[in-house]
């Protein structure tokens, strides 16, 4: 081979390599790409909340998962599952609990396994054990299921829908904020340049699952959301079956939608279900 060939060779096969070592780092590294967990466990003494209660539930795998809770102020107000997203823990939420309390509203929150000093490893089958303990906490607290609604936030909305349509009895609603179709869609949209079809392990794909959803959905998406667009929620809205509105805030992004009246929305929500008031 000349050397003119082999430097033909090179140009050919440098770019592959690369491609081919950023291919195998993902394939290997993509939890860390997946989820953001703030590890150290949130003090709830600095939250300087009153009413909230620090517990635990434990996993049919073992996991014991910190929970933050508040009673709901009379049996007749809702008491709601609450499922985070990918950043931060519950300390991140402190705020999103008092004005929870303020409306009445009860509240269990589940910190994920691997988040806020829990053991564990961060997964999508993961995240449904953490969901579904929560889910029985609040059935053996004596909670009727036409009190117990989901609220989800982002890539947690994936597990309330797959929650949801597996127990379609054990819920009465189910407020999506910030969902997405599938980390699939959302990997190919971002990465378009990656196979995620063929490297990504965890699919979390709610589009596959909310037509099995019964209970009334309300969906939450920032018009200027640049990580999640509207367009997923919109699918997500033309696929669901059950009852299902749709509320956007279009001047907020990706972390926007408290200040920007979600909490207020959720309330109008449940006030034209009059078993959820």
């Amino acid at each position: 081979m000349t050397r003119r060939s082999l430097l033909w060779v090179s140009f050919i096969l440098l770019p592959l390599g690369i491609a081919g070592t950023l291919v195998t780092l993902v394939l290997v590294l993509q939890d860390r790409l997946i989820y953001a967990p703030y590890r150290s466990r949130p003090d709830l003494s600095l939250a300087a909340l009153h009413g909230i209660v620090a517990g635990e539930v434990i996993t049919t795998d073992g996991v014991h998962l910190l929970t933050w809770s508040i009673a709901p102020s009379n049996n007749e107000r809702p008491v709601f599952l609450y499922l985070h997203g990918i950043g931060g823990n519950l300390m991140h939420r402190a705020r999103r609990l008092e004005r929870f309390a303020a409306l009445g509203w009860g509240v269990l929150m589940v910190e994920w396994r691997g988040y806020g000093g829990n053991t564990g490893r961060p997964s999508e089958q993961g995240f449904m054990r953490d969901a579904r303990a929560g889910l029985v906490a609040l059935q053996v607290a004596g909670h009727a299921p036409n009190r117990i609604v989901l609220w989800a936030e982002s890539l947690g909305t994936a597990i309330a829908i797959e929650i949801a349509a597996e127990q379609p009895t054990a819920i009465a609603a189910v407020l999506l904020e910030l969902p997405f179709t599938s980390l699939l869609e959302l990997a190919q949209l971002h990465y378009p340049w990656l196979p995620a079809r063929l490297l990504l392990r965890d699919r979390f794909d709610a589009l596959g699952h909310i037509a099995r959803v019964t209970a009334p959905i309300l969906i939450m998406s920032g018009g200027r959301d640049t990580l999640v667009p509207r367009s997923m929620g919109l699918a997500l809205f033309a696929a669901a079956r059950a009852p299902t509105e749709r509320w956007e805030a279009p001047e907020s992004g990706h972390e926007e939608l408290g200040t920007a009246g979600a909490v207020e929305v959720a309330a109008s929500f449940l006030d034209r279900h009059a078993d959820l008031r």
